[in-house]
């Protein structure tokens, strides 16, 4: 029996959807997206809204003094004023692709068309195995697109496409201590910026395995910092390109570090180390740093509720579209479309940190 208009669109819907969402594939040049796995995995939801998430944050200080007085002294009675709202524009994307009827007679599929209604004939029983291949192909290909665009604009700031989502570099800066995030000031809101240790904020960290190891001083001194508002450091994640960890790694080499098992099973010498952790938690590499000019950088990311996370819109996360074709098109559209935002409730629990 031949598959219906309907049914080809349900099953590339079935098949896009496993794509994007479980991402299995065996192409040669796929990269792990760890950054993005991470903040999908702890992604919320928000209803629609007018263009922005907005929530409240303060520094936790009213601006009171608490002052001494005896007898009939005059008491001073301030106003209170260390509320203050940010607000993150959430933003619309779509990817798409087409189809035409001349590829689907191609792999075994012949569309026949009544008016608006359309249906397919059988080719010699081979439209249902040529039609997943022809999909799973086009999907495959769709589906590492779409997460090769958000993770790049997850680690972006939000200049390549103004009307796309702005990442973490608009949210944790290379210099924190300029400028506006959410519409607060950072330069007025101390408590509104995140950690840097890095060359625009004069402070990026020469490897150097004296005293124990500079840049591994350096990491124990902020993951202090970074745990000084967060209750501890149970959500941080850090993602790192790879001189950054190999910079790790020779200052721990340097130190005298050493595995208790140094050889293979056949006793082999084997002289590899794995990725470190710092603070019991692990520095992920992430390949996005390598490609981007980055690799000397690592961030460490609060992913908390009270941190930094994504959002999408209700019932927008993955909206499937297959518009009818245009009258004078022989085609087929498919097409996914996002709604969301990365927003921040507490940026000084994250951070930023380069090596020179």
């Amino acid at each position: 029996m031949a598959f219906t208009a309907d049914e080809i669109a349900n099953i590339n819907n079935s098949v896009l959807e496993h794509y994007i969402d479980k991402g299995k594939v065996f192409a040669q040049n796929i990269q792990n997206k760890p950054l993005l796995k991470a903040f999908n995995a702890r992604a919320g939801s928000f209803p629609g809204g007018n263009q922005t998430v907005s929530l409240g944050v303060k520094s936790g200080q009213g601006g009171l003094a608490l002052a001494g007085y005896t007898g009939d002294d005059q008491l001073n009675f301030g106003t209170l004023a260390g509320n203050k709202r940010a607000r993150f524009t959430w933003r619309e994307h779509h990817m798409g692709y087409k189809l035409t009827h001349t590829e689907l007679k191609i792999d075994g599929i012949n569309v026949v068309e009544d008016g608006s209604d359309q249906s397919n004939n059988d080719m010699s029983g081979r439209e249902e195995h040529a039609l997943a291949n022809l999909l799973e192909n086009k999907n495959e290909d769709m589906g590492e697109d779409y997460n090769v665009g958000l993770n790049n604009l997850l680690h972006g700031d939000g200049t390549a496409d103004a009307k796309a989502l702005a990442g973490i570099a608009s949210l944790i800066l290379e210099n924190p201590a300029v400028g506006s995030t959410g519409g607060l000031s950072r330069v007025a809101n101390s408590w509104w910026r995140n950690r840097a240790l890095t060359t625009a904020a004069g402070s990026a960290v020469t490897i150097n395995a004296a005293a124990g190891g500079a840049l591994i001083t350096a990491l124990d001194k902020e993951f202090r910092q970074l745990g000084r508002y967060s209750n501890g450091l149970e959500n941080i994640m850090c993602f790192a390109g790879s001189d950054f960890i190999e910079g790790y790694k020779k200052e721990l080499r340097s130190n005298g570090y050493y595995s208790q098992d140094m050889s293979k099973d056949d006793g082999t010498p084997d002289g590899s180390m794995k990725d470190p952790s710092h603070g019991g938690k692990s520095i992920v590499y992430d390949p996005w740093y390598d490609d981007n000019s980055k690799s000397k950088f690592m961030h460490a990311i609060d992913m908390s509720k009270n941190g930094i996370r994504m959002l999408y819109m209700d019932g927008n996360r993955l909206k499937r579209h297959n518009p009818a074709r245009p009258y004078d098109r022989l085609v087929q559209y498919n097409g996914i479309t996002m709604t969301g935002v990365l927003f921040a409730k507490r940026l000084n629990s994250s951070g930023v940190y380069e090596i020179a």
